[in-house]
């Protein structure tokens, strides 16, 4: 019995190449939503950046790695034969820090164009460093906040033409992998303009939707499932705050530093500021794809020469000599 059962394993191996495993159970539906909530799609899944090498910190300012497409130039609608004005820059606008644990927010953009966002995360206090999640094209990250060891959120918005479709990405695995969260099920024109979660579970943002603001500018929105749904409070043509707790302090911060064209990670050691890692802020040139010019054709043998056609034989010149008498 054992023999035939095991030879069944085998067959199914070898003709499968590999055990497939067995589906997964279907999740339970989530509860209905509240009325009044401005979101009504699905959160992206969980994921991570696609695997790049490492950046290791050598005492040096680091520099990422950037490049751009064709696609990026066109929809950035770049003009890029001048070197100047497509010139890549790295801005690093907001940090958090989690134990040893250092998260970086930010964009890639020219002088005139925000071309990409950026997220680096480090897991040995500044040592070492990799990109926490993809690239956005046309975004910019803008504030991250941890509540606890688990649980962290990161406010964006798309940039171009305007700011529009705020989202967030949300953690609740310490950073590991991150779920982006879009604010409204509908397209629309704003960004977060700030935002505090005062537990895991609940949460208050501001919204502006700049001069496209019909009724007001400003939304005040509250979460109560830590950020999964959002529902507006408030609105108003004046700038709207929210309250925030007591924010402990950290001793971290970034410093751009033009000397050495960068931005400086430091922490704090009583008195002083000590570099942890830092990066530089130019970080290349977004030139366009060079033309690809089509492969000559193969060569071929060259083909015989046809024969000429056969001349006829020349004339022979009229004798000299005169005939004899």
């Amino acid at each position: 019995m054992r023999l035939v059962l095991a030879l069944g394993i085998f067959l199914v191996w070898a003709g499968s190449g590999q055990v497939q495993p067995a589906a997964p159970s279907q999740p339970t539906p989530p509860a209905p939503r509240p009325e009044n909530t401005p979101q009504e799609g699905k959160a992206a899944p969980e994921k991570s950046a696609p695997e790049k090498p490492a950046l290791v910190n050598a005492g040096r300012p680091m520099k990422l790695e950037a490049s751009c497409t064709l696609e990026d130039i066109q929809s950035a609608g770049l003009d890029c034969t001048d070197e100047a004005s497509c010139r890549l820059f790295l801005e690093l606008s907001a940090m958090e820090t989690v134990g040893n644990k250092i998260f970086l927010i930010g964009n890639i953009h020219t002088p005139s164009t925000t071309l990409y966002s950026v997220f680096l995360a480090s897991e040995d206090s500044g040592k070492t460093w990799r990109e926490a999640y993809e690239r956005l094209r046309g975004t910019g990250l803008d504030h991250i906040q941890f509540i606890d060891f688990e649980n962290g959120w990161i406010s964006g918005q798309e940039l171009y033409p305007l700011p529009r479709d705020p989202f967030l990405l949300i953690t609740n695995d310490g950073g590991k992998t991150w779920r982006q969260r879009p604010l409204f099920s509908e397209p629309r024109m704003g960004s977060i303009q700030q935002f505090w979660f005062s537990s895991r579970q609940n949460g208050t943002l501001v919204v502006d939707r700049g001069a496209s603001g019909d009724a007001g500018r400003y939304e005040l929105y509250e979460s109560p499932n830590g950020g999964e749904t959002w529902m507006v409070r408030e609105v108003s043509d004046r700038p709207v705050r929210i309250r925030r707790g007591p924010e402990t302090e950290r001793g971290w911060r970034i410093r751009p530093e033009a000397s050495s064209h960068s931005f400086r990670i430091e922490r704090q050691q009583g008195e002083r500021w000590v570099q942890a890692a830092a990066f530089l802020v130019p970080i290349g040139i977004c030139k366009p794809p060079d033309a690809v010019s089509p492969a000559p054709p193969p060569e071929s043998e060259p083909s015989a020469a046809p024969e000429p056609p056969p001349q006829p034989a020349p004339r022979k010149p009229p004798s000299l000599r005169r005939p004899k008498q």
